[in-house]
């Protein structure tokens, strides 16, 4: 790509960044980046301090690569509009970490590097959770980890309904069990079914498990994944609440010790280890059976396009360093993640209560995979705007998703 090409697609890619965001949110100098012996390194996690675990990995991998690491954490969105607005401006950081969707659309926007280009070694991350990572045959980071969904229920309600989640493998036993815990005067389950992103993520694992494609949302199973929500509500199986509820306000649901089930993700660990009663976790089932294809979570550790290409090794050693085996085992275990390296996530599932989320996770597939790339934000709003309209009862879930493949086809 010329630097004309590129940077006439930098520019209408980063129309909304300019709109977002000002010029003083890029400090890094114009020489690519940093200066001397500092180099950049942008995440996506403000909440980790500079006294954390993650910030003395980084200043550990920075002095391994023979530079000092200098490093910001930005919420997700704020991340993405500045890397938009740095890559345009030709002073992006050395190494930016973020948000696998966002992959897509900085690759498109030419703000990124190749693993080709800048020699990253991705031959032990697994195909899955890498996918997410790649558009048009290239691939333009390494995954740091991945979080997805899975069930969580109640073991004290579930034994008093007779139900033995072991047996819950495909939609049929999953209704069998939710019928049980309603005639016990219990509720059934939980999610988040709001009309935004959130409400894409959860409808995903029903959608894909019932082997639908994004690139054709009316299809029959399409049909069938949201008929099932639909009735559940019909049935009193599920809240109307899940038309608004967000993953925290659903798991809030949970919490109360009303629900057999909720789906919710590997970041709700930490609390389920908190909640007044015993609870277990199983994956997501497919419509036929086995684990549903869930959507992954995670982020990428990428190295964005640099004026000065001489910077670009010691950036490929702190981006090595962030990925080997043994520091994503860290990592991974700080941020409630699944590793993207199969041996390492053996490891991960020698633990009980990991072991459904290694299973998941390694059942899960990208959402901008499928070559959709940055098609995929059009596909996905159309969706959440379809499960919107089926829950609510302004139209069928035929009429629902028939209207969002129309949309979606034009956007």
């Amino acid at each position: 790509m010329t630097g004309l090409s590129r940077r006439r697609r930098l520019v209408a890619v980063a129309v909304i960044a300019l709109a977002a965001v000002t010029g003083s949110a890029c400090s890094s100098s114009s020489d690519g980046g940093a200066d001397g012996g500092a180099y950049l390194v942008w995440d996506p996690y403000p909440q980790f301090a500079g006294d954390s675990e993650w910030v003395a990995l980084l200043k550990k991998c920075g002095t391994s690569a023979g530079v000092t690491v200098e490093r910001t954490g930005y919420d997700t969105t704020d991340l993405t509009n500045k890397a938009l607005l740095a890559a345009q401006q030709g002073n992006s950081p050395d190494v930016l970490i973020v948000d696998n969707p966002v992959i897509s659309t900085l690759a498109e926007a030419g703000a990124l590097t190749t693993t080709d280009d800048n020699k990253l070694d991705v031959s032990a991350m697994e195909k899955n959770l890498l996918g997410a990572g790649q558009s048009e045959g290239k691939t333009y980071g390494v995954p740091i980890g991945a979080n997805t969904l899975a069930l969580y229920y109640n073991k004290d309600l579930l034994t008093a309904a007779g139900v033995d989640p072991a047996g819950i493998t495909d939609w049929t036993s999953l209704n069998a069990a939710l019928t049980k815990v309603k005639a016990k005067g219990k509720k059934g389950i939980t999610f988040s079914a709001i009309g935004t992103e959130e409400g894409s993520f959860q409808f995903l694992p029903w959608f894909w498990g019932s082997g639908a494609q994004l690139t054709s949302l009316d299809s029959p199973q399409a049909v069938s994944a949201l008929a099932l929500w639909t009735d559940w509500l019909k049935q009193g199986h599920a809240p109307n609440s899940v038309i608004n509820n967000t993953q925290t306000t659903s798991w809030q649901e949970f919490a109360t010790g009303d629900y057999a089930f909720a789906e919710n993700g590997t970041w709700q660990l930490a609390n389920a280890e908190k909640l007044g009663f015993s609870y277990g976790t199983i994956a997501i089932p497919a419509s036929a059976g086995g684990p549903a294809p869930a959507p992954t979570g995670g982020e990428f550790v990428s190295i964005p396009v640099q004026k000065n290409t001489g910077r670009y090794d010691k950036s490929r050693q702190i981006v090595a360093c962030l990925t080997n085996a043994d520091n994503l085992l860290t990592t991974d275990t700080t941020l409630s993640y699944v590793a993207p390296v199969a041996a390492v996530q053996d490891r991960q599932a020698a633990d009980p209560k990991l072991k459904v989320w290694v299973e998941a996770v390694r059942a899960a597939k990208g959402r901008t995979g499928d070559n959709l790339g940055t098609k995929y934000p059009k596909i996905s709003e159309s969706l959440w705007t379809a499960v919107q309209a089926a829950l609510s009862g302004g139209k069928s879930p035929q009429e629902a998703l028939t209207a969002a493949q129309t949309a979606a086809s034009t956007r």
